[in-house]
């Protein structure tokens, strides 16, 4: 058994016959992706399990994350709507939930029969509830109270975001996307993550490292990185990758400035007065479209 986690490599291998060679208590972040169990056609993987058996299979691969995860570590898991629930209920015993986040995504798939589906699952786990990471000023963003009302009662350093998060899909014409992977992560949405559940220099685990997003983001972050990917060319792509965009610094897109519109309140503050709600004020009747506030109201 290794004494050290290869950092700054991807192992080209199998993740139930990579990780149980690698030290326990050794990471400090995990974020895993797997594949869904939605028939997608990989490298060397046909995504394509009885639901029993990718069940089977999914239970051992977080007991070999969860082994190697720091008692101080993060896990966060990304999984489709059909076996969320399932995966919820088996690290109930396992690690503590602190959010189940939506990422939702424009670009989705176009149903012909029922809702088009636009979202995601992110799995926010930690090992210890009372000791762990999570750096909320380095994900903050500008609230409401700042940008639209002005209210003197805002904190400066703005909000946390929800926990309903929108990123894109990385599409065939973004310039983000590497061209020979099916699935692509966003790098906004790896950095958010690492920034508030790491810290420079915390090695980082992503085990289906795929097309290399989270390590490119752990690099780019100051963080040591470390990855499984069961398919040899999708190793030697993500390390190209990795070395092309790694040292880059990340650049966040700039919020819009905060601006106020006086320096100080005059006098005391007014209590709002009620509004009585009328009729046409709903969701799909304008109050000065005179026949929507008809058939709002019936008459």
């Amino acid at each position: 058994m290794p004494k050290e986690v290869p950092v700054g490599k991807i192992v080209a291998g199998d993740v139930l016959e990579t990780l149980p060679q690698w030290p326990e208590n050794s990471v400090d972040l995990v974020f895993a992706d797997p594949p869904f169990n939605i028939r997608y056609q990989y490298d060397k993987y046909r995504d394509d399990l009885a639901p029993h058996e990718y069940l089977e299979w999914t239970e051992k691969w977080l007991d070999q994350c969860l082994r190697v995860l720091k008692p101080t570590g993060t896990f966060w898991i990304a999984i489709g709507d059909e076996y969320a629930a399932e995966i919820r209920v088996m690290m109930r015993q396992r690690a503590t939930l602190r959010n189940w986040v939506i990422w939702r995504y424009t670009f989705g798939q176009c149903c012909k029969g029922k809702f088009n589906r636009g979202h995601a699952h992110l799995l926010y786990f930690v090992k210890d509830p009372k000791n762990f990471t999570f750096n909320a000023d380095a994900i903050r963003v500008p609230s409401d109270r700042q940008l639209k009302y002005d209210d003197l009662r805002a904190n400066p350093k703005g909000k946390l975001p929800d926990d309903v998060w929108t990123f894109s899909r990385v599409c065939g014409t973004f310039r983000e996307r590497v061209g020979w992977h099916p699935c692509q992560m966003p790098l906004a949405l790896l950095v958010q993550i690492i920034l508030a559940c790491s810290k420079p220099g915390d090695i980082v685990l992503d085990p289906f490292a795929g097309s290399g997003t989270t390590l490119v983001a752990a690099a780019r972050l100051g963080r040591k990185w470390t990855g499984v990917e069961l398919s040899e060319q999708y190793t030697t792509n993500a390390l190209a990758r990795i070395k092309d965009e790694g040292s880059q610094p990340w650049q966040a897109v700039q919020p819009p400035p905060v601006i106020r519109k006086w320096k100080k309140r005059l006098g005391p503050r007014r209590k709002a007065r009620p509004r009585k709600a009328k009729p046409a004020d709903s969701l799909f009747a304008p109050p000065d479209d005179e026949a929507a506030r008809s058939a709002a109201t019936g008459t």
